[in-house]
């Protein structure tokens, strides 16, 4: 029997068992369990101490080292009090995903014996090698220092495993020059300077008691499952993430009925797993349900400060995975692991916040009357526009190309849902003032046993990469496994600039001269407002009014990434002290060779699968019908398809390798991401289609690798 069959017969009989006591684990009984918080905080240090960790925390004064050795103490002894052995320094270097190097608490004491020790200095700085991160030049290979240092705004939480525990610090990481090596710091610097520029405004609307501001985000987080029995079989998926060959299922997503149906046990029994692991360190998952594809589901976080939720969506990717295992299961984050049907995304929830508690993007009852809401719109719709080609090289990646523009993602054109209500005020303040708003109204249901719905004033738009949905707008866009913190940086940065704009021109502008805000808001719209459109962008009749009004439409990723090379860019994140000349050289730099190198391994990875694979089975299936061929006309006729196929895929496989040794001899990096483009693949594609019509015809018991009907639909 195949391994594929053995797969299926041991998923059949596959049973769910429980894995923790959900009545002594309910969700408020361990939240924070894992994290260094504010209750432990209280606990385990002096009490100015505390205040004063609190202070910085909160953001109301810088940290003061000579702290540092207590608060050391004290997080040693919280650890140590849950298991800990070992703490880490864990950072976001330009990889895509996390570093981390552990050290044990022990330390000799010269008696031949140990002691534990954690000192200030162990808390706030580590030395990990920089010389193999991606710097984009910024380190040579022979340059090996670099610096963690601990970022206080996120809480310390502590690994838990089955058979240890370890402390675990979130950091930045910074080369030995000085110099950002990580997603991390730039973020921070777009938060600073986002939040400088706002107070500007609210200082204008006569707003004295505010003292920061700082954004918040809600990353949605879809992904797929499938049973670990059958992924392993598919090189592709443990290679590249996605399947590089399969033929659609019989069915596939056509009925509707995976999208918020019944959630099947083997899969709440994950999700049900994985909530509490994060309730524990102290992560808000709050949603969890099916997706529009088979095999596709979405956990979503309640709100928190932009770093911290970046960081958590990092730890929630890798809870997925760690988890995943343990229910038979593999985790599939790329952005399109299956053809055919609805790929992933990270739908980022993003909003302005004061530290008083207020939501700056929350229009109130009246947005008319609401002019600080207004200008903060129009600064984040100039943002948008000016910058579109920046956001949208910041969700750029080999990863997004299969997905933006596709019937279940947003387009590569960066455009601004606003709904109807706030479409007709920035109408009237385009023209002038805005006199009235639009209501929502009731809906009727028309049955006595259910309630009347209150009705929102406008509807959503799901084919929108930016859309405003109440009270922040949802950056659609990113790419399901992509770490949240650059494009967040790239959208602070572009707000910032426009921000700073509005407020230089409310400097000549009298407080209360709603009459001279008006007269520059309106400018604004006018100037800016071919950004905004409410239809479906999804429509071919949507890329061609992009085009008359002048959007970009950067369809790959090679399109995209000139745009952080430009002396516009480098002169905005510089003029906000956001990222060097250097620093976003190197960025993009580092942005190039991953697309080539993604897209280089996935055309190596399908060379190596037909070859050894899937011709071998068309091969051995020529052979079977050989031995029938003479005794019927139909038989003779498949082995004749069957023959051409196989003949086309080693012409197939040929061209493929032709197409990719002539990438190889680009002369720079840029040209050889424009040659698998152009080049390498199509020449996949075309591979893919032959192999994928092969699947259809050989043998399902020769057939190598585990299918799309099986993949999808038996977990």
């Amino acid at each position: 029997m195949s391994a594929r069959k053995t797969a299926i017969q041991s998923i059949a009989s596959h049973k769910v068992a429980p894995t923790q006591n959900y009545l002594e684990h309910a969700g408020a009984d361990i939240y924070g369990q894992y994290v260094f918080g504010e209750s432990v905080q209280r606990e385990y240090l002096p009490k100015p101490i505390f205040r004063r960790l609190r202070r910085t925390i909160d953001g109301l004064e810088p940290f003061d080292t000579v702290i540092a050795d207590a608060v050391a103490h004290g997080v040693k002894e919280w650890a140590m009090a849950h298991g800990a052995t070992h703490y880490t320094h864990w950072f976001v270097p330009m990889t895509g995903s996390t570093a981390e190097k552990h050290d044990s608490f022990l330390s000799p004491d010269g008696e031949g014996k140990t002691i534990a020790e954690f000192s200030g200095k162990n808390l706030m700085q580590g030395e990990p090698d920089a010389s193999s991160f991606p710097s984009g030049g910024i380190r040579a290979t022979f340059e090996a220092r670099g610096y963690t240092a601990w970022d206080v705004t996120s809480p310390i939480f502590l690994q838990v495993e089955p058979n240890g525990v370890t402390l675990t610090i979130p950091t930045a990481y910074v080369s030995f020059t000085g110099e950002a090596l990580d997603h991390k710091i730039p973020l921070l610097r777009s938060q600073e300077a986002l939040g400088k520029q706002a107070l500007r405004i609210l200082r204008w609307f006569d707003n004295t008691t505010s003292s920061r501001v700082f954004t918040n985000i809600g990353p949605e987080q879809e992904y797929f499952l499938v049973d670990r029995r059958l992924a392993e079989q598919r090189p592709d998926l443990l290679l590249t993430g996605r399947t590089l060959f399969g033929a659609p299922s019989p069915k596939g997503q056509e009925l509707e009925d995976q999208y918020f149906g019944p959630i099947r046990e083997r899969i709440l029994a994950f999700m049900m797993d994985l909530d509490r692991e994060l309730w524990r360190l102290g992560i808000p998952s709050k949603t969890r349900h099916n997706e529009v594809a088979p095999g596709q589901f979405e956990m979503a976080p309640v709100y928190e400060p932009t770093s911290v939720g970046s960081d958590h969506n990092m730890v929630v990717m890798s809870t997925m995975r760690r988890l995943a295992p343990r229910h038979g299961l593999m985790l599939l984050l790329h952005e399109k692991p299956f053809a055919g049907i609805n790929g992933s995304g990270k739908h980022n929830n993003w909003s302005m916040a004061t530290d008083d508690g207020e939501n700056l993007l929350d229009p109130g009852n009246n947005p008319h009357d609401n002019a600080q809401f207004l200008a903060i719109l129009a600064g984040v719709i100039r943002g948008v526009n000016v910058h579109a080609d920046l956001l949208r090289a910041a969700i750029a990646d080999a990863g997004n190309d299969h997905r933006l523009g596709a019937n279940e993602a947003p387009p590569a054109i960066m455009s601004i849902f606003m709904g109807s209500q706030l479409e007709d005020v920035l109408a009237q303040l385009e023209a002038g003032g805005a006199s009235a708003s639009k209501k929502g109204g009731e809906i009727e249901l028309g049955v006595t046993s259910l309630p009347v719905l209150p009705m929102d004033a406008t509807d959503r738009n799901r084919t929108s990469p930016f859309a405003f949905t109440g009270n922040k707008f949802e950056f659609r866009a990113v790419g399901s496994s992509a770490p949240i913190y650059w494009p967040q940086t790239v959208l602070n940065t572009a707000v910032a600039d426009s921000l700073s704009s509005l407020a230089d021109d409310l400097d000549g502008v009298a407080h209360g001269d709603f009459a001279g805000l008006t007269s520059i808001l309106s400018g604004i719209i006018r100037d800016h407002k071919q950004v905004l459109f409410e239809g479906n962008g999804y429509s071919e009749e949507w890329h061609a009014e992009a085009a008359r009004r002048g959007l970009p439409n950067n369809k790959t990723t090679p399109d995209a990434l000139p745009a952080l090379s430009t002396p516009k860019a480098a002169e905005l994140f510089a003029r906000f002290g956001v990222l060097t000349e250097r620093e976003l050289a190197a960025r993009a730099e580092i942005n190039w060779e991953r697309y080539v190198k993604v897209s280089n391994i996935e055309a190596s990875a399908a060379i190596d699968i037909a070859k050894t694979l899937i011709l071998p089975a068309a091969v051995k299936y020529l052979g079977e019908l050989a031995v029938a061929a003479g005794a019927s006309r139909g038989i003779a006729a498949v082995s004749a398809k069957v023959a051409s196929l196989a003949d086309n895929l080693v012409d197939a496989i040929h061209a493929l390798e032709h197409a990719q040794h002539e990438a190889h001899g680009s002369d720079s990096v840029h040209a050889e991401a424009h040659a698998f483009v152009d080049s390498v693949i199509p020449a996949q594609a075309a591979l893919r289609a032959v192999a994928d019509e092969l699947e259809t015809l050989v043998s399902d018991e020769l057939w190598p690798l585990p299918k799309y009907r099986e993949l999808l639909f038996q977990y």
